[in-house]
């Protein structure tokens, strides 16, 4: 077997020419990381040249270094925030101790669990997003595709590193596992529900890496405050590219209705059959999308109660969102929270033991932090001088996990029956028509500064390059 080249093909800073058991492990494991590329990554792309940022080191002149790369030859590194001196554990029983640089016995299985939860959901999202390329709107987008589909390769070289540097046999198992999963598989499917989901178009694309990226936000920043370092400093890194993925989002869905707002004010309407008549995606089809991505995103934090999430804030394993800012005496005990629960077919709020429902207050968190965005998006169409306002719908609805999920709810919050739900869902939640009309509008659009109907451009370009910069170069 050719020895890989550790200084050419994987850039990073944790030695790993000098650690031969990690080098053999991964030289059995990159050429099937490679395969699983070819089968399942970017359809139809290996041959392009594409302007992307490849990460060489963690210093701001290393970080963020662009280049035509053919996406098969990306060097997908692997990197830790710098090392800490002297630094402690910050919550739970451990508090005021050293970071651990190797993992404790009797929190080996539940640090192995959390680290391929994460990295279960790295290669996932690229299968996701495999055919999306084919109807991408515009060479900026296609590029910002592929940029996205190579750091979540990246962040899966990343979890890999900790399952085969720290957890042995049981790691390299759990390593390749990684690479059999598919996501929508029947019968071996990823891990989340959320990451099993098609996303079949570009309003779904831009949705899922405005929200489902947002999850990966706060779960990294969650992990980040870990008293296992080496998983907190891995977490951190990845941290400054998923920041890209949710720009992408953002951006992508500002955009989208922007140009829909356009064509309202020329042709004097909001009726959506005209407006879609026009090749554009009406606004009620984008609340539509967004209510669908938004809930199938938050039951991505689990059960509103958990055992498991009160075991691993007091071990040690994984800390709240701003761990440091949070006026508390990090550990929690005898603390309550409110959640909302069913009684009597009725949501009502209570209170529940607070290391029982941090999974609650990590969703809370990012429910305030999307509501923050979705402001963003009402400020194009008030600036449009249209009255009509993208609404996040309440924390109960089209819920599939936790108690919620035992009630129907409407976005406003009311509990409904059975039957009502049944008889209104398609006017909360994307239906057929939405779903085939979307696609209708998908073709890829090749020449550079061009753009499809349904989108408009971006302010800028990437990297400081203009909007008509030919970002993926066909061969």
């Amino acid at each position: 077997m050719q020895t890989i080249s550790y200084a050419d093909r994987i850039p990073n800073n944790v030695d790993l020419a000098e650690d031969r058991a990690l080098n053999r492990a991964l030289e059995r494991w990159q050429p099937a990381f490679l395969d699983w590329w070819r089968d399942t990554g970017p359809e139809g792309s290996a041959n392009f040249d594409v302007y992307l940022r490849t990460a060489v080191s963690v210093d701001p002149q290393g970080w963020a270094h662009f280049d035509y790369v053919k996406m098969p030859e990306y060097r997908w590194g692997i990197f830790l925030t710098p090392f800490a001196s002297g630094a402690t554990i910050r919550f739970g029983e451990h508090k005021g101790q050293p970071v651990w640089q190797d993992v404790p016995g009797e929190h080996r299985a539940n640090l192995r669990r959390i680290i391929v939860t994460q990295g279960d959901t790295e290669p996932a999202s690229v299968e996701q997003q495999r055919h999306l390329g084919l109807t991408a709107p515009s060479l900026y987008d296609l590029r910002n595709l592929f940029q996205v589909n190579v750091e979540e390769g990246r962040h899966l070289w990343a979890m890999v590193y900790l399952l085969h540097r720290y957890f042995g046999r049981d790691g390299r198992e759990e390593a390749e596992a990684l690479l059999t999963r598919r996501s929508g598989d029947a019968d071996n499917p990823r891990i989340l529900g959320a990451f099993n989901e098609r996303t079949p178009d570009w309003l779904s694309f831009f949705m899922f890496t405005y929200f489902t990226d947002r999850d990966g936000k706060f779960q990294l920043a969650a992990l980040a405050e870990s008293g296992f370092e080496p998983l907190a400093r891995t977490t951190k890194f990845m941290l400054t590219e998923e920041a890209h993925h949710m720009f992408v989002g953002e951006s992508g869905v500002a955009r989208v209705i922007q140009r829909t707002c356009e064509v309202m004010k020329q042709l004097g309407t909001d009726d959506p059959a005209k407006l879609r008549a026009a090749g554009v995606i009406d606004l009620s089809t984008i609340q539509r999308y967004l209510n669908f991505h938004y809930s199938v995103t938050i039951d991505l934090f689990g059960a509103d109660q958990s055992s498991n999430a009160a075991t691993f804030y007091t071990s040690g394993l994984k800390g709240r969102f701003d761990e440091g800012k949070r006026d508390d005496d990090h550990v929690l005990k005898g603390r309550t929270y409110t959640i909302q629960n069913v009684r009597d077919g009725r949501l009502v709020d209570e209170e529940a033991p607070l290391l029982n429902a941090l999974n609650e207050v990590l969703r809370d968190d990012f429910i305030r932090d999307s509501v923050a965005g979705v402001g963003r998006w009402n400020r194009v169409i008030e600036k449009a001088g249209l009255p009509f306002r993208l609404e996040v719908p309440h924390k109960a609805f089209h819920r599939k996990i936790g108690t919620l999920a035992q009630v129907h709810v409407t976005p406003d919050g009311r509990v409904v029956s059975e039957a009502e739900w049944n008889a209104s869902a398609g006017r909360w939640l994307p239906g057929v028509e939405d779903r085939a009309f979307v696609a209708s509008l998908m073709g890829r659009v090749t020449e550079p500064g061009k753009f499809a109907n349904w989108i408009a451009p971006p302010a800028v370009g990437i990297n400081r390059q203009a909007v008509d910069f030919e970002y993926v170069r066909f061969n």
